[in-house]
């Protein structure tokens, strides 16, 4: 019988693979383009699932990381195409710098804050490089506004199919985080010291009663909610009667909160896969969040709407 072994792009076990320091520095370094000896220091600082909403069945299952204390870090991965991606990293990586400081403290003690987001998806479409990195520059000159925030996006279905000689460190974890048998593991490990700590980390928790219960757990809740979003999104384009439509447009918003998604974010998915004009999408949500007692902001619908965001 084949050793059984976690799927690092499983949130869950990338979280536990990046609880072994070594793979966590060696990672890190590989995406910032830094040698692994710079960095002095990377703490873990969200060591549990994160929640936005009490009743959350999904949660967020990130991990922050506080490198060499002057940089603050978070990584998330993301298996279902999810078109507001850029507007849901932005969000959070804003909210992670603005959360640093306290009413009365100056502006120095903000550090800088970096997103890496690791997709099961092709974001880019038009592009075929599988990492991008964005920072806030000058349109025509290209210069820096400020280097306290980037983005960096590795989109796993773009990786090449073989393994080359010279293929970069970031390209060896990229492959690392998305392979699935033995084989794949053992050659990309004996390549990088680094990988091959988070291998060794890998076959401990793979091996780990409890950590395979929960990882399994997560597994099944991620595909249930993969699953739920891509029936509610068949069922808004077959449904032609009013009270099924209302029932996949009240779907939609549900997994939209529980997954943590603003109110610009559920209006664009509602425009989108439900087929509903800007008005309408307003109406259902702000009819949704009445009914069950949700905080909402009539004026932030209506700039949205008339706005044009979505």
């Amino acid at each position: 019988m084949a050793e059984f072994l976690m799927k690092p792009k499983i949130d869950f076990a990338f979280k536990e693979i990046m609880m072994d320091e070594k793979a966590r520095i060696g990672f890190l370094a590989a995406v910032l383009h830094l040698d692994p000896k710079d960095v002095k220091e990377a703490r873990i600082l969200n060591p549990y699932l994160r929640k936005v909403h009490e009743d959350d069945k999904l949660g967020i299952l990130d991990v922050r990381i506080l490198m060499n204390n002057d940089a603050v870090i978070d990584v998330e991965i993301q298996l279902s195409e999810l078109l507001v991606w850029p507007d849901r990293s932005l969000f959070y990586a804003a909210k992670m710098y603005t959360d640093q400081i306290e009413q009365g403290q100056k502006y120095d003690v903000l550090k800088k804050c970096v997103s890496i987001s690791i997709l099961d998806f092709a974001l880019f479409k038009k592009e075929a490089d599988f990492y991008s990195c964005f920072h806030i520059r000058e349109d025509t000159r290209g210069f820096l506004y400020t280097d306290k925030m980037e983005f960096h996006v590795i989109e796993l279905p773009k990786l090449p199919l073989e393994l080359k000689e010279d293929c970069t460190g970031l390209e060896l974890w990229a492959k690392f985080i998305n392979a699935e048998r033995k084989e794949e593991f053992d050659m990309i490990a004996g390549r990088d010291p680094y990988i091959d700590s988070a291998y060794q980390q890998l076959q401990v928790i793979s091996q780990d009663k409890q950590k395979r219960m929960e990882y399994e757990a997560r597994e099944k809740a991620v595909r249930d909610y993969n699953q739920g979003m891509y029936e509610a999104e068949e069922r808004g384009r077959k449904e032609g009667r009013k009270e099924g439509r209302k029932e996949v447009i009240q779907m939609f918003i549900e997994m939209g909160q529980e997954y943590g998604l603003d109110d610009a974010a559920i209006l664009k998915r509602l425009q989108e896969k439900a087929g509903l004009s800007p008005e309408e999408a307003a109406a259902y949500l702000e009819e949704y969040s009445s009914q069950h007692r949700l905080i909402l902001d009539p004026e932030k619908i209506y700039q949205c709407v008339n706005k044009e965001k979505f």
